[in-house]
């Protein structure tokens, strides 16, 4: 029987989304060396749709043996997963653009828990997310338990890092400036602030869920909630975050270095992001889009252009 969190979450997982998303999420999913457990939908885009934007899917798949792609990337999505990709789908008369991270159940829940040092699952995923393809009503279960662990781990972090009596939203705040800090993100200063526009109902809602689902004890007064941490659990959790930041930024620049060599279609991703914020066309020939690496002196030499162009 599902919990509370679980069944608001339900309500949540299964929200309709825009037809071509679905289509998309579905041709991933067949394009799997095995059908997987399902295929998730967030982001940006699911926040605030842009036609010209990026779609961000995981694929979670059963085991290790759903992982496309040749050695290196397969085994660089067991070492440090998870490995991405970027994939182009037309639909209708539209170019559909995607980001496609894939990793195993057993990698995902790893990576929901308390405990864990890599805040990247949990802290996506606290955020709100639609299944959009799933191989079964098993699965459903599976990945819906791994959504509702993502939300506890939040939940009760953000009470870990707060201080003892905030209201919802100053909790989850203070998480997500944490968590932001804790990787190597690009991002303004607040970014953390606007994940909460537009739901600030939600997370309000699912805050104490999490503490109830987490066995976190807690008091509340109008808007103000008061959870129950001890000052030895307070420090302790502290030391605890601190190790999660310190290690956080190393864990992404060896992602970003993995990418270098795993992230299929990454020439393609790139062009396009060139293009879209320069309008210039980096005009990539197959050899390039296929070998970046080996064609990286020749691309550099022909985006010089940009380094001539005058500012705006």
């Amino acid at each position: 029987m599902p919990d509370a969190l679980e069944q608001r979450l339900i309500g949540e997982l299964t929200t309709p989304v825009n037809p071509g998303v679905s289509a998309f999420a579905d041709a991933l999913a067949r394009a799997c060396p095995e059908p997987p457990l399902g295929v998730l939908f967030y982001g940006s885009l699911l926040r605030k749709s842009d036609p010209d934007g990026i779609l961000d899917f995981y694929i979670v798949t059963e085991n290790a043996e759903g992982f496309s792609g040749g050695l290196i990337a397969r085994t660089g999505n067991l070492v440090l997963p998870p490995n991405v990709r970027y994939s182009e789908f037309r639909y209708q008369d539209r170019v559909l653009r995607a980001k496609i991270a894939v990793l195993s159940r057993d990698q995902f829940a790893a990576r929901t828990s308390l405990g864990a040092l890599d805040t990247t699952i949990w802290a996506r995923f606290c955020q709100p997310v639609r299944l959009v393809w799933v191989r079964g009503p098993e699965s459903a279960d599976s990945l819906l338990t791994l959504i509702a662990g993502c939300v506890t781990t939040a939940s009760c972090w953000a009470a870990l890092l707060g201080t003892p009596s905030m209201t919802a939203l100053e909790f989850w705040k203070t998480l997500f400036a944490h968590t932001y800090a804790s990787e190597l993100r690009v991002e303004k200063k607040g970014r953390g602030n606007s994940i909460l526009e537009g739901q600030e109902a939600r997370y309000a809602a699912l805050l104490p869920l999490g503490w109830a689902r987490g066995r976190l004890q807690f008091s509340a007064h109008n808007d103000i909630l008061e959870p129950v941490i001890s000052a030895a659990l307070r420090q302790k959790a502290l030391r605890r975050w601190a190790l999660v930041q310190t290690s956080g930024r190393p864990r992404n620049v060896a992602r970003l270095l993995k990418a270098a060599f795993t992230f299929e279609n990454g020439a393609s991703y790139l062009a396009w992001k060139i293009q879209r914020h320069t309008g210039f066309d980096m005009q990539l020939s197959p050899f390039e889009s296929r070998h970046p690496l080996v064609m990286l002196p020749r691309l550099l030499w022909r985006a010089r252009k940009l380094l001539g162009r005058p500012k705006a």
